[in-house]
């Protein structure tokens, strides 16, 4: 393809095994220092330097600092998006890790994709939110319905929460390989549910932990 933007410099920084770590390490959502993505990635801070230089340069993250430290996240959501997709085409092609670890299946029920809720419990929302006909899908378009506006006016208090990102975006989701929620909203209903404290995020990994009762009560809500 000699037309159009092209897509191998950005497919050769994501195809390095080393930045690819980082990458899925900053899918968690949270800003990290170089030091901890040279551990995700199982290098030195001198190589996993010139990995973050790379993947700075090339739109793939962004680097802010706090203090004496520096922390790299991805750059923004479409990032985490492409990210996700690749996740999925990598699973369906069959190319999985030697090992998975014991939080695979944690990580498949309910996990954060960049900021918002994903794998089982959050394509279950984003259908259940369909169904209801919350919300809308015309020509590609997903948007929020007026029962919508309504039923998220209930659950979140403080709704709306201006924000210059769309509102409303279907994600792929490479474990469920169906569409779970993105977008503002999606990151406004994780927030919920664990103010609500119906789960947490974990710590060590991407796993959003439901409680029995938590998981009773997403499951009235999005039946």
């Amino acid at each position: 393809m000699k037309e159009g933007p092209s897509i191998a410099p950005v497919a050769a920084l994501a195809g390095d095994p080393a930045r690819a770590n980082m990458l899925a390490a900053l899918m968690s959502g949270k800003a990290l220092t170089a030091s901890e993505l040279a551990n995700e990635a199982g290098v030195t801070p001198q190589t996993a330097s010139s990995h973050l230089t790379k993947l700075e340069a090339g739109g793939l993250i962004a680097g802010v600092k706090q203090g004496r430290h520096r922390y790299f996240r991805l750059a923004d959501e479409d990032v985490a998006e492409m990210l996700e997709k690749m996740t999925g085409v990598a699973a369906r092609a069959g190319h999985t890790r030697t090992r998975t670890g014991p939080s695979e299946p944690a990580l498949r029920k309910a996990r954060v994709c960049y900021d918002h809720l994903a794998g089982e419990m959050g394509v279950r929302m984003f259908e259940a939110l369909m169904r209801a006909r919350h919300l809308s899908l015309r020509e590609g378009e997903l948007s929020l319905t007026r029962s919508g506006e309504r039923f998220v006016q209930g659950f979140i208090l403080d709704w709306p929460n201006p924000s210059r990102r769309p509102l409303c975006r279907s994600c792929l989701d490479w474990s469920q390989r169906r569409s779970h929620l993105a977008g503002a909203l999606g990151v406004a209903l994780l927030d919920r549910i664990c103010a609500l404290k119906w789960a947490r995020r974990a710590r060590e990994s991407r796993a959003v932990i439901f409680t029995p009762a938590g998981e009773a009560k997403f499951n009235r809500l999005f039946a």
